[in-house]
């Protein structure tokens, strides 16, 4: 079953198609990456999956139209966690994820025992107990990266979109997140689309890479039928080894140009 289709979507900013007739699946509790060189259109086209941008196509959202869908009712299906969260510095970490309950409360109405117990499931699972009562603006680049997650998580949406969800975090903290989306993903049955510039990280944690470049899909499938030398090269103009990793699969390593 497809938890996500895409049918021929197309986004012109500017006068510029950044999105053209993009169309693909993704199914239930799939993970699937979107990579691409910058420009590529990838976050566009993970915001009109969640309908933050206009486009031409369709979004099937579990067959259903997503233009179709109320706003709420498509912010309970999709999750979106952006690369650069609007972080409101005066909020504390339990406050910022009650956030996430927003889709399921009425206009007039507060919080009930069931948001804050969504609220309380993610911040346990995303392991933020100890930093309820802190200020977003006291948190460190991977503190707030987890605070983002549990806001999605208590979103309690089934498809849950990362954009670049590793940018600016060291190797331990990129590794961290991804972990965490990963088991995530197992407990909670998600599906993941997720934009990622690591080739080596997109290949090891998703199920399926779609390659965009210039707005357009060039190639899709495994991380082995993916991220080979000539479609790097022709794509991202760069010049790459493709290398064992025991125990990971593989790596994409940059080979230094000499004169």
């Amino acid at each position: 079953m497809s938890a996500l289709a895409l049918d021929r979507v197309s986004v012109t900013l500017g006068g510029a198609r950044v999105v053209d007739r993009l169309s693909a699946q993704v199914a239930d509790g799939e993970w699937v990456a979107l990579i691409g060189p910058n420009g590529a259109g990838k976050t566009t086209a993970l915001r009109a999956v969640a309908g933050l941008v206009r486009h031409d196509g369709a979004v099937r959202v579990f067959a259903d139209d997503a233009r179709a869908l109320p706003r709420r009712q498509l912010a309970r299906l999709v999750a979106l966690v952006p690369q650069v969260p609007l972080l409101p510095p005066d909020l504390t970490v339990r406050e910022y994820v009650l956030l996430g309950r927003t889709p399921y409360l009425s206009y007039l109405g507060g919080e009930r025992r069931a948001d804050h117990l969504a609220a309380d499931a993610a911040i346990e699972q995303l392991d933020l107990a100890a930093f309820v009562g802190r200020r977003l603006d006291t948190l460190s680049g991977g503190e707030r990266q987890r605070a983002t997650l549990a806001r999605a998580l208590a979103q309690d949406a089934p498809i849950l979109l990362l954009d670049e969800p590793t940018a600016a975090l060291d190797v331990g903290r990129q590794q961290q997140v991804l972990e965490i989306v990963d088991g995530l993903r197992a407990s909670r049955g998600l599906t993941v689309l997720s934009t990622m510039h690591d080739l080596t990280l997109a290949g090891q944690y998703a199920d399926r890479l779609l390659l965009l470049d210039g707005g357009r899909l060039v190639a899709a499938g495994s991380a082995e039928a993916v991220l080979t030398r000539a479609l790097i090269t022709e794509h991202y103009g760069a010049e790459v080894d493709v290398v064992e990793a025991p125990g990971s699969g593989f790596a994409v390593v940059p080979v230094r140009r000499t004169t």
